[in-house]
């Protein structure tokens, strides 16, 4: 069996509550079924609070967030952190800017969903989020890359998905309105051709599964914090439970 003390140490770069504490509980709890009973690796999550990231988001200022996000960067490097990650989608727009200075390697959300649909042989994906990830390059470019095309939302969508995300789901509140809105969404996808719906918005899972969504969907939320798990364990080449 694996050793938590041996594995590496995951730092949580948080923003909003309920998709980081997500993230962290799928890597506390799909841990152990790697590294035996009650076992995952060290998990340490600094966040400044939403309301410092909507200011900069707001303004279209990304090197503001750049900033709140090297500063939970250096403070988890303090406790002993060996890589990030971010559970929160829309501020990977900063992520650029947030690399070359970082004092820690990072996995990118997208580059794992990117990887988990071309696992799955997927070739057009259909893309649910913020209006400001949406908007961004943050997941056409990642899914480019793999050969994969990305369907977003129409303008009118992606602001009724934005009112759901901001004013539900980060609050923990999940409508079954905004469920049956979003599930007219994916099938509008599912029509126009595609194979998959991704789950943009790290709160999205809460509400969107695969047993309620008319498209088999890409969980960005525990496909980050499994990519995270593989990373800490295979990066020092621990063995699994078994």
């Amino acid at each position: 069996m694996a050793r938590a003390e041996r594995a590496q140490h995951i730092g949580i770069v948080a923003c909003s509550a309920e998709g980081a504490a997500l993230c962290y509980r799928t890597i506390c709890l799909e841990g152990e079924a790697l590294m035996g009973r009650h076992m995952h690796p060290e998990v340490s999550m600094h966040t400044h609070s939403l309301g410092e990231y909507m200011r900069f988001v707001d303004e279209d200022n990304w090197e503001g967030v750049a900033g709140l996000m090297l500063s939970s960067a250096h403070k988890l490097q303090k406790a002993g952190a060996d890589f990030l990650i971010c559970p929160d989608n829309t501020i990977h727009r900063a992520l650029h800017l947030v690399t070359p200075k970082s004092p820690l390697p990072w996995l990118h959300i997208a580059e794992e969903v990117a990887h988990e649909a071309g696992r799955r042989g997927y070739k057009k994906v259909g893309l649910t989020g913020t209006k400001f990830l949406v908007e961004s390059q943050v997941y056409p470019g990642k899914l480019r890359a793999a050969g994969i095309i990305c369907q977003k939302p129409t303008p009118e969508e992606r602001d009724e998905i934005n009112r759901i995300i901001f004013e539900e789901l980060v609050h923990g509140i999940f409508e079954a309105g905004s469920l049956e809105y979003l599930q007219t969404v994916i099938e509008r996808f599912q029509h126009e051709g595609c194979d998959a719906v991704v789950l943009g918005c790290t709160e999205i899972p809460l509400l969107v599964n695969d047993g309620n969504s008319p498209l088999p969907t890409l969980d960005s939320t525990r496909l980050l914090a499994r990519a995270a798990l593989k990373r800490a364990l295979i990066a020092r080449a621990l063995p699994l439970a078994r």
